[in-house]
């Protein structure tokens, strides 16, 4: 798809998805007028107009804006609180690991790579992403009952139009990624405001709109549309061009395990708390702007100019060892161009992957990777910490783990007879199974 476009009444050149073939070096657009011109036009005056009423909100509340919960009360979550949720896409649950254990995870990881000298990771001067996905403490933070339950509860935000749609929120798969410990100081680490996922996968018709995923917009419609509904996202395409980093599974949310205490400006995460909108509103831009083959979807104040990034980018609040931040897939996010705290900025990411046939199938293969130590599937490849003293095995996971536990890494067969599954559960349950070799 591409973006026809024109000049609103505002004098801002607005636009309209309509066909196109997409290659590398451009656009080219077919002669077939827009049917829907006019709706879309008042479309973009109506997100404006609630742009500039929510920017004004979340400049008045800053990181107060990010609902947060205690880990305890996620199974009577207030309405505020799920309403919030849904408005902002993203959330902090305190507590979900324990803090003195989520301490323990940094320091065994420290012991870790103090052990395994050949470690690797990006860095400028000293490693700040290490390029771990099998230590002890890293598996022991995916695979805890407090993570894969705060996941399923995460997950049960979103919906399926259809019953029978073949996903399942309520059974969290693991995709192992890597671990940072940003230092005092470190600028290196920096991301600018973008989102995950693919970027111009998003406007093509063999991308994301094999779903229909961002139809509502398209049509002039953006109120309508609805960024927790699950089904459509299953046949969607989000990388088309084999990019750097790309992931693989489908995330409901992306996240991270804190190991650390971490305030605003202490090398934490930024994010911009007006999921819907801000969706309808990049992508409703003329020309892709932000949008490059291979690489995430950018924002900047200069191409997206209604989203006030300068204040709606705002901090998540204070963070303790054990807390668990989440946003939602399409969430715009950002990292703190320097880390002006005393103290390491430690997470690690584990983002929410509900079981659905493309993600069972990356689990297959991770699990290869995990049996033999090596990189996960979405990660550069080589020896890994095949060689490492120390890392998790099979053997040690069968030891400690409970069945849930095993399930999301693919070491055991799902329950395909669990009460009160949906039909659409079920069905995916079997076929993930049956690619598992259950």
């Amino acid at each position: 798809m591409v973006k026809v476009t024109w000049q609103s009444p505002h004098g801002l050149r607005c636009s309209l998805k309509a066909p196109v073939s997409f290659s590398g070096r451009g656009l080219a657009t077919t002669s077939q007028a827009p049917r829907r011109e006019e709706a879309v036009k008042k479309s973009w005056d109506r997100l404006l107009h609630r742009l500039r009423e929510e920017v004004r909100t979340i400049e008045r509340m800053g990181s107060d804006v990010v609902p947060t919960i205690d880990f305890k009360d996620i199974k009577t979550a207030s309405k505020d609180f799920r309403r919030e949720l849904r408005k902002r896409g993203v959330a902090v649950v305190r507590g979900v690991i324990p803090e003195a254990e989520a301490r323990r995870y940094k320091e065994e990881i420290e012991e870790y790579v103090r052990a395994n000298p050949q470690t690797r990771g990006e860095s400028i001067n000293a490693i700040q992403v290490f390029e771990l996905y099998w230590s002890q403490s890293q598996m022991k933070a995916r695979m805890h009952p407090n993570m894969l339950e705060t996941q399923r509860f995460l997950m049960s935000f979103w919906h399926s139009k259809n019953s029978d749609a073949l996903v399942s929120p309520s059974h969290p798969l693991t995709y192992a990624d890597r671990l940072r410990i940003r230092q005092p100081g470190d600028a290196g680490f920096a991301l600018g405001p973008h989102v995950d996922g693919g970027s111009v996968e998003r406007w093509e018709d063999n991308g994301y709109d094999l779903g229909n995923v961002y139809k509502a917009i398209w049509e002039g419609r953006w109120e309508d549309y609805d960024p927790w509904e699950a089904s459509c996202r299953i046949p969607a395409v989000s990388d088309l061009y084999n990019g750097a980093g790309a992931c693989s599974m489908f995330r409901m949310f992306q996240g991270w395990l804190s190991m650390s205490h971490t305030g605003p400006k202490e090398g934490t995460l930024l994010v911009n708390p007006l999921l819907s909108m801000a969706t309808s509103y990049f992508l409703l831009r003329p020309k892709l702007e932000g949008a490059t083959p291979g690489y995430s979807q950018e924002l900047t104040d200069v191409l997206h100019p209604h989203l006030r990034l300068d204040q709606t980018m705002v901090h998540i609040p204070q963070i303790a060892p054990g807390d668990y931040v989440a946003w939602h897939s399409d969430g715009i996010h950002a990292v703190d161009k320097v880390h002006q705290g005393q103290g390491d900025s430690s997470v690690m990411y584990i983002p929410a992957c509900p079981v659905t046939e493309e993600n069972a199938a990356y689990v297959q293969r991770q699990r290869k990777e995990f049996i033999a130590g090596t990189p996960p599937p979405d990660f550069p490849g080589g020896e890994g910490e095949s060689n490492f003293v120390g890392r998790t095995t099979e053997d040690s996971l069968r030891h400690s783990q409970t069945v849930n536990a095993l399930r999301s890494l693919g070491l055991a067969a799902f329950d395909t007879q669990e009460i009160g599954i949906k039909l659409g559960q079920k069905l995916v349950l079997e076929r993930a199974n049956q690619v598992l070799g259950f």
